[in-house]
């Protein structure tokens, strides 16, 4: 759970980065290994967009 302004950052850029994987490898992967692949970014992604979003709707 994201604690404090430093961690809302560190989590979107994570969130950034792994969605530029994800773009990355949509043309370099084969499809067997998108696939593959592609599920754990996405779970990864899906996870961290909720903690960001219940950390920005919590009152300071």
């Amino acid at each position: 759970m994201i604690q404090n302004d430093k961690e809302l950052k560190v989590s979107q850029e994570r969130i950034a980065y792994f969605q530029d994987l994800l773009s990355q490898l949509r043309v370099k992967a084969t499809l067997e290994e998108f696939s593959f692949i592609s599920t754990g970014y996405r779970t990864e992604i899906l996870k961290m967009q909720d903690e960001v979003l219940e950390y920005l709707t919590r009152h300071a």
